[in-house]
């Protein structure tokens, strides 16, 4: 499970997004693919942000379109974006937000800190100023720790941890159970 990028956007008109922050956690990933990854990254949040509805939450493979049809006919796809998915959360007013994680990174958890990036951003910054902010001149600090501290859902988000917890009390159970019955 890892996240690889986390975005915060404003979508003016259905065509016109402009990024107002990112952050990338490329570790892992070539030094000589990185500029490829990180590009298609930011273009699959743009085009994932102009095609959402205001008000709406989606996940969509990385290299699938919005109607669930595979992309066939991309020139440029590493094996390292081969299974992408990009969370994206569009506010009312336009402000946005996109994950980008593996396949194994949870729906749930992922919604979540979409949620709370946004919250982070509208409290720094009011709606009359981030409207008019200019492409990457966002300088939410919560951004790079969100994107850190969420590389462990299981440690990030407080249901996943109860969850894990759970599964451990019952493997725990389990085998009390059969080392009983074994020893009958």
């Amino acid at each position: 499970m890892k996240l690889l990028a986390i975005f915060v956007l404003h979508k003016e008109d259905d065509r016109k997004v402009r990024i107002l922050q990112s952050e990338f956690n490329l570790e892992g990933i070539g030094y000589f693919q990185q500029r490829i990854v990180r590009e298609s990254l930011v273009f699959s949040a743009r085009t994932v942000i102009e095609r959402t509805a205001l008000g709406t939450r989606r996940s969509v493979e990385a290299y699938q379109n919005v109607n669930g049809k595979k992309n066939e006919n991309t020139s440029v796809r590493p094996d390292d974006l081969a299974s992408v998915i990009v969370h994206a959360s569009v506010s009312p007013d336009g402000l946005a937000s996109v994950i980008a994680s593996d396949s194994e990174y949870p729906q749930r958890v992922s919604h979540t800190l979409l949620s709370q990036v946004m919250n982070d951003f509208t409290n720094t910054y009011p709606f009359t100023t981030w409207v008019q902010m200019e492409e990457q001149t966002g300088k939410l600090a919560s951004l790079s720790e969100s994107l850190r501290i969420y590389q462990n859902p299981h440690k990030a988000d407080p249901l996943m941890a109860l969850q894990k917890d759970l599964d451990d009390t019952t493997d725990i159970v389990i085998n009390t159970l059969v080392n009983l019955k074994w020893s009958w």
